[in-house]
C-alpha cells in the first residue's frame, strides 16, 4: 500500500449526510470547529473541509449550514437513499486525501476525535479506520432496553486501536480516498432504503485487499432522539439490522450458487434457533419476572424474524420512513 500523504499537506473532508434533522445537525456543526482545530494544531492534517449532503428535497438543512460558525459546503442531493448520499460524499472528496463520515445525530466525544482517526491511519497505512459509537440520551434509560443490550455494541468492546476489522459502519469512519478509488468500490443502490450499504461497501473493500483497522479512542456519541427511546424502536432496529446482515452476506455470494445456498441455510437455521431461544427466554421471564430475560428474549425473536426476512428476500424500506415520529433506523456494525 502506498504511503499516506505527509501530515503537512494532508487534506481531509468531513462528510455529514442529513435528512430532516436541523436541530441535530446544528449541534454537530457547532462541535466540529474544536476537533478540526485540534487536528490541525497537532499536525495530524493541514486542511479540513466540511460538506453537508442534504437528502431532503425541500432543503431543510440549508439554513443550518448558512448559520454555521465554520465554513460548510452545502450539497443538496434530492435523490433518496443512503447509497446515493454516501456516493455523493465520495464524489465531493475527490480532491482530498481522507474522507471522514459522521452522522448528523452524532457529535465527537472529545476534541481529539479527528486527530486520533488520522493518526491511526498514518501509523498503520490502513485504507479504512473505524471508531466506536456510544449511544446517549437525555434522562434515564428504560431498564428493559439496558437489560436487553440493544445499544451495547458488545461485539466491538474488546477491540484495541490498530486491531484489524472485517467491516464497519459509516457513522464513524475514515476512508483513504486513493485506496477506495483503486479498489473501484461504490455504495450499492440495492441497500439504499434498507440499510446494509456500509457493511457491503466495507466488505467489498476488504475483498479488494484494503486494510481496515479500529481506533478505540476515536469515539462519537449518538444522541438518540426521544421518539426512538422506545422498546418498539429498539426491536425494529434489531430486526432491521439482522435482515440487512443476511442480505449483505447473500450479495457477497453473488455468482456462487452453492455459496448462496449455504448462506441461506445458515441464515434459516440461525433464525429458527434465535426465535426458539427467544421464546424460551420469554417464557422464563413470565415465570421468574426477570426483566433481563424478557428483554433478551424479545431481542432474540426480533433478530430471528429479521434473519428470516433476509433469507426469503423480504426487503423492508426503513430509510426516510418514520418510526415513532423519528427518521427510521439505519443499519450499523460499529
Amino acid at each position: 500500500m502506498a504511503a499516506p500523504a505527509r501530515d503537512d499537506d494532508l487534506a481531509v473532508m468531513i462528510a455529514v449526510p442529513t435528512l430532516r434533522r436541523p436541530r441535530e445537525l446544528a449541534r454537530l456543526l457547532d462541535r466540529l470547529p474544536a476537533t478540526i482545530e485540534a487536528a490541525i494544531e497537532q499536525g495530524s492534517c493541514a486542511r479540513v473541509d466540511v460538506v453537508v449532503i442534504d437528502n431532503d428535497p425541500s432543503g431543510s438543512a440549508a439554513d443550518v449550514v448558512r448559520s454555521a460558525s465554520l465554513p460548510v459546503r452545502y450539497a443538496p442531493e434530492p435523490q433518496p437513499g443512503l447509497s446515493v448520499v454516501r456516493n455523493r460524499a465520495l464524489d465531493e472528496s475527490a480532491c482530498h486525501d481522507m474522507l471522514v463520515f459522521i452522522d448528523d445525530d452524532e457529535t465527537p466525544a472529545a476534541e481529539g476525535w479527528l486527530a486520533r482517526l488520522l493518526d491511526t491511519q498514518r501509523v498503520t497505512g490502513a485504507g479504512v479506520v473505524a471508531g466506536p459509537v456510544r449511544t446517549v440520551i437525555e434522562g434515564e434509560w428504560d431498564p428493559w432496553i439496558v437489560a436487553g443490550g440493544f445499544y451495547a455494541r458488545a461485539h466491538r468492546s474488546g477491540l484495541q486501536t490498530r486491531d484489524r476489522i472485517a467491516g464497519a459502519a459509516t457513522n464513524n469512519l475514515l476512508l483513504d480516498v486513493a485506496a477506495v478509488r483503486r479498489a473501484g468500490v461504490r455504495f450499492d443502490s440495492r441497500f439504499g432504503a434498507t440499510g446494509g450499504e456500509d457493511s457491503f461497501f466495507t466488505a467489498q473493500l476488504g475483498a479488494a485487499g484494503v486494510e481496515m483497522v479500529w481506533c478505540a479512542d476515536a469515539i462519537v456519541e449518538d444522541h438518540l432522539l426521544s421518539a426512538r427511546q422506545t422498546r418498539a424502536h429498539a426491536l425494529v432496529r434489531s430486526r432491521g439490522m439482522a435482515a440487512a446482515g443476511v442480505r449483505v452476506s447473500l450479495a457477497l455470494a453473488e455468482g456462487a450458487p452453492a455459496r448462496r445456498a449455504r448462506v441461506r441455510a445458515r441464515g434459516l437455521c440461525a433464525a429458527l434457533m434465535r426465535i426458539a431461544v427467544g421464546s424460551a427466554r420469554g417464557l422464563g421471564a413470565r415465570v421468574s419476572g426477570s426483566t433481563r430475560l424478557d428483554a433478551i428474549g424479545a431481542r432474540d425473536i426480533a433478530r430471528g424474524v429479521g434473519q428470516l426476512e433476509g433469507v426469503i428476500g423480504r426487503n423492508r424500506a426503513l430509510y426516510g420512513l418514520d418510526v415513532g415520529g423519528a427518521p427510521a433506523v439505519r443499519e450499523e456494525t460499529s
